[in-house]
């Protein structure tokens, strides 16, 4: 606890050397920032976005989001009454201005360090931060119902701040199906900048760049604002006159029925989202406006730092440390690094789908991150990214599978918690064979609470008919992977961690792994230890003290946490008189449990300690310092063999 206090206290002093501007200087709370001109508005623009810069390219996080939104931020701030008006960001890769203008401004360089501001929106960490968030697609439906709960306040403003990107999946959808119906003081924001991480995709885009890019529509309508403003000022009749005719107008221009408007959603723009004052102005007329309505602005990813704005745009979602004026990207000069996980997995996808023709490759936006945007680069029609619809991801994926195709699912662990019915109802319930790739297994590092994958071993553990794996290294992967395509295996789940391997000569020939067999890693008498994907290679470097100590420690790469080995078990169980498990998992249902089960199932008596995530939420941190405060690294692997040693462990009978 000192120890975080004093690298905090470090960081708030380093923070305030980074300069701030004459006007953003004077700006502690949304409050500062509406005592200042409309006028004013584009220059505390400039500060705010320079200022995201300096600290972002420094310290690294989400970039092209929260530049793309700086006038928006600015404006939505300065025009509602914030925290009294509740603001809800959607994902909050863009929610860095909005926690610079609300009191946390010399903190910000500690944003997404441990014991620092969070990445994203967090209710625990300020009152302005009225919803937390990290997952997509969640604003709308939040905003409804506060903005419910909150109906004898009427003055009360309630704005959703989603991204088109977001809009793709069903809550969004369900969330505007209910708005609609509900008269409400909502404001739901459409930042349509084309982007999720990847660019965006469906039908839904493609609507919303035909509106966007309508020059009959765009012309006439500023003109047809106005005069509806004058018409509705003249009482309720007159509002009503004015919205129908509204609704007609739009109709006519766009040529067809209106997405929004058929939801029941008064929808206002397209506009200019880098216009801050024309946004304000948008507002504050958008403010007297009763019932749910959308204002659809256009961004752009990355706005205002040339190489972000006109470069890739998935690369500059979060680039990590970059040279603010060059734009380089600043990359370890280290030697050559084992692969990335998600790498291995794209490689190999392709490599066993040229031998495999019913093999496909299936994300809900998250292409690039999943590394299947290599298949998708050379095998585009049989790669499919449905946008963020986890869900709409599984159950698509059990309908090829009806038909003789056996699709790869890539869904991070944190986001598969969204298609849990799916995968048990549309799966598993039929027995389908899907493999489902489980890319940021376990904990994952700055993006927090929100992303870790903690709970994937459990719950997937738990349902019948699937096959739960995990590798201890690239080898395995592509081996599981490989026996995940064999006939008949039917739901298969394999999870990986966030980040880099250990095998730089990775790319061995392939070899099916019998399903449920672990195998033996060390020979040792006094202690067995048993361990569950990449955390076995913690064992390996404890290896190293224990060796030095004269310890005999044994080691066990099991593989499989459904089903187990119990064969294994049965000899391990009637050797050892304690074991220690070890998973990048919860401890609750996961991994250790399952051991657990089989010891009681089986009437062993034996000393047990299990090591993995703990029972609450963990917060942002690197890998390692996450990994050392949840007490399962190479550190506490030693610690606990000297524990059980030291405390003589009871003999098992079996």
């Amino acid at each position: 606890m000192v120890k975080d206090f004093v690298c905090l206290h470090l960081f708030m002093k380093k923070n305030q050397e980074y300069y701030q501007g004459e006007l953003l200087r004077k700006i502690n709370t949304p409050s500062d920032l509406r005592k200042l001109s409309l006028h004013q508005l584009d220059q505390v623009c400039k500060e705010l976005r320079q200022y995201i810069i300096d600290i972002v390219s420094e310290k690294g996080g989400h970039f092209g989001a929260s530049l793309g939104v700086v006038e928006l931020t600015v404006a939505l701030h300065y025009v509602f009454n914030t925290p009294e008006d509740q603001l809800v960001w959607d994902v909050g890769h863009q929610a860095y201005g909005h926690k610079i203008l609300t009191g946390r401004k010399n903190q910000f360089s500690t944003n997404r360090i441990k014991g620092g501001l969070s990445g994203f929106p967090k209710r625990s960490e300020s009152v302005y931060d009225t919803f937390g968030v990290g997952h997509a697609s969640t604003s709308i439906s939040a905003a409804l119902g506060m903005a419910i709960a909150a109906k004898n306040k009427e003055t009360r403003q309630h704005i959703a701040v989603i991204g088109d990107g977001s809009m793709t999946a069903g809550m969004a959808f369900e969330g505007l199906n209910h708005a609609g119906v509900e008269n409400t003081n909502l404001l739901v924001i459409l930042n349509d900048n084309c982007m999720s991480i990847d660019p965006a995709v469906g039908a839904l885009k493609e609507y919303l760049t035909d509106i966007s890019t309508s020059k009959t529509y765009n012309k006439a309508r500023n003109k047809i604002w106005k005069i509806l403003g004058k018409i509705s000022r003249f009482g309720p009749n007159a509002q009503a006159a004015a919205k129908k005719v509204e609704g007609a107008v739009k109709t006519a221009l766009l040529g067809e029925s209106n997405y929004f408007e058929s939801l029941n959603f008064r929808y206002f723009g397209p506009i200019d989202g880098h216009d801050a004052k024309h946004v304000a102005e948008v507002l504050k007329d958008l403010k007297n406006i009763p019932g749910p309505k959308i204002l659809h602005c256009l961004t752009i990813k990355g706005k205002g730092f040339t190489p972000a704005e006109k470069g890739d745009s998935t690369t500059w979602h979060a680039p990590g440390i970059f040279d603010k004026k060059t734009g380089e990207i600043i990359t370890s000069k280290r030697k050559k690094n084992p692969p990335k996980y998600q790498d291995v997995f794209g490689e190999t996808i392709i490599e066993l789908a040229k031998e495999n023709e019913a093999i496909v490759g299936v994300t809900p936006a998250m292409l690039t991150g999943s590394s299947l945007n290599k298949m998708m680069a050379e095998m585009p029609n049989r790669t499919y990214d449905v946008g963020i619809a986890e869900q709409h991801a599984v159950t698509f994926s059990a309908g090829m599978a009806t038909q003789g195709k056996l699709p790869f699912c890539n869904i991070y662990s944190s986001f598969m918690q969204r298609a849990y019915d799916q995968v048990i109802h549309d799966v598993a319930l039929q027995n389908l064979n899907v493999v489902f790739c489980l890319d940021r297994g376990g904990l994952v590092g700055a993006d927090g609470a929100t992303h870790h994958g903690a709970f994937d071993i459990a719950f997937f553990r738990c349902i019948p008919n699937m096959i739960v794996s995990a590798p201890m290294n690239e080898q395995e992967l592509r081996n599981l992977m490989y026996t995940a395509q064999l006939p008949n295996q039917g739901p298969f789940s394999i999870r990986y961690p966030r980040g880099n391997g250990v095998m730089l000569n990775w790319k061995t020939p392939f070899e099916s792994i019998k399903i449920g067999v672990g195998k033996k890693i060390t020979e040792g008498k006094e202690i067995a230890i048993l361990s569950f994907g990449h955390p076995g290679n913690f064992v390996l470097d404890a290896q190293e003290t224990f060796k030095k100590e004269g310890l005999s420690i044994a080691h066990y790469d099991m593989r499989f946490a459904k089903p187990l080995d119990e064969k294994l078990l049965h000899t391990i169980l009637k050797k050892f008189n304690a074991i220690i498990t070890i998973e990048d998992g919860c401890l609750q249902g996961g991994f250790g449990s399952a051991i657990l089960e089989f010891i009681s199932n089986n009437n062993y008596r034996i000393c047990v300690k299990r090591l993995g995530i703990p029972d609450k939420f963990i917060n942002h941190g690197t890998q390692k310092e996450l990994h050392n405060s949840c007490n399962y690294d190479t550190t506490a692997i030693i610690e606990t063999v000297h524990s059980i040693l030291a405390n003589k462990p009871m003999s098992q009978t079996g």
